[in-house]
């Protein structure tokens, strides 16, 4: 195997080349980032979150494929990643993973001893997070606990503490993760079935499109409320008032809980944390004029 085909399959492996994911943990990150500035970001902490996005996000992507190794050729969106299809031994995914966890771990030194310790806690939620799928009925909201640990950790870099507003925030996250990751869950319904992993699809099963529906209405309930307690203008509610209508296109789009369908709502949710993104920064340009 030459280099470049072996970077090719690192890339593969690190989901480098579907860069959903990293968006999906990107924009609650960049929520907290402009809230706890006020509207007025650090640059440089910001450019640090947003490269250890992209570091923790590829780990996680490494450490959950070395857990399902023995899973994922058992099921057909997945048989052909590298680890699965033995392109990449499980040694070298373990390696890859601590040097991309010890990547990320040296970009929060300089942020202080909270950003530090709470970053421990985020690896281990990233770490154990794939072994959720063997016991916990909706590993899809401890995903959304570790996708959204950037909050708290953007509250402790900026404030030096974590108040009530970041774990509110982390709620959201989680109730969003919830819903769009059963959408994505949905797709692999019948091999999750066969193969005897646990998620929310298979829990919530003929109420699926019901607990998405409230898990979107959560989220945008707990950012509202957030907004009022703000004191918020307009701006901020009319971003979640497009994220209602991108939420409403989702449940149009898996009513008949089609698998292709499904999978492309699950892609679309970039632009629900799009919209709420906007509505926030907005919030502060016409604040500022």
């Amino acid at each position: 195997m030459t280099l470049t085909e072996r970077l090719t399959h690192y890339e593969k492996l690190m989901r480098l080349d579907k860069p959903i994911g990293i968006l999906l943990l990107l924009w609650p990150t960049l929520w907290a980032q402009w809230l706890a500035s006020h509207g007025r970001p650090d640059w440089l902490i910001l450019w640090l979150f947003i490269i250890g996005v992209v570091l923790m996000r590829s780990a996680g992507c490494v450490i959950n494929d070395y857990a399902d190794r023995d899973i994922d050729p058992q099921v057909a969106r997945t048989r052909e990643r590298p680890l699965a299809a033995g392109k990449v031994s499980p040694k070298e995914a373990l390696l890859l993973a601590a040097g991309l966890a010890l990547l990320a771990f040296l970009l929060v030194l300089p942020l202080g001893k909270l950003v530090i310790g709470l970053s421990v806690v985020a690896l281990f939620l990233a770490a154990s997070y794939p072994f959720t799928k063997r016991f916990f009925a909706i590993p899809q909201a401890y995903l959304g606990i570790a996708f959204g640990f950037g909050i708290p950790m953007s509250y402790a870099a900026l404030w030096g503490a974590v108040p009530l507003e970041a774990w509110l925030l982390l709620a959201a996250n989680v109730f969003w993760a919830v819903a769009y990751d059963t959408e994505y869950a949905m797709v692999d319904r019948v091999d999750d079935l066969e193969i005897g992993i646990k998620t929310s699809a298979l829990t919530f099963g003929r109420y699926d499109l019901a607990a998405i529906a409230v898990c979107y209405a959560a989220t945008l309930g707990i950012l509202a409320w957030v907004g009022w307690h703000r004191q918020m203008n307009v701006a901020f509610y009319a971003g979640l008032g497009v994220a209602a209508v991108i939420a409403f296109y989702h449940l149009i789009l898996i009513r008949q809980r089609d698998p292709q369908q499904c999978f492309r709502a699950f892609l679309h949710n970039t632009w629900f944390g799009a919209a709420v993104f906007g509505g926030i920064v907005l919030n502060y340009v016409f604040r500022s004029l």
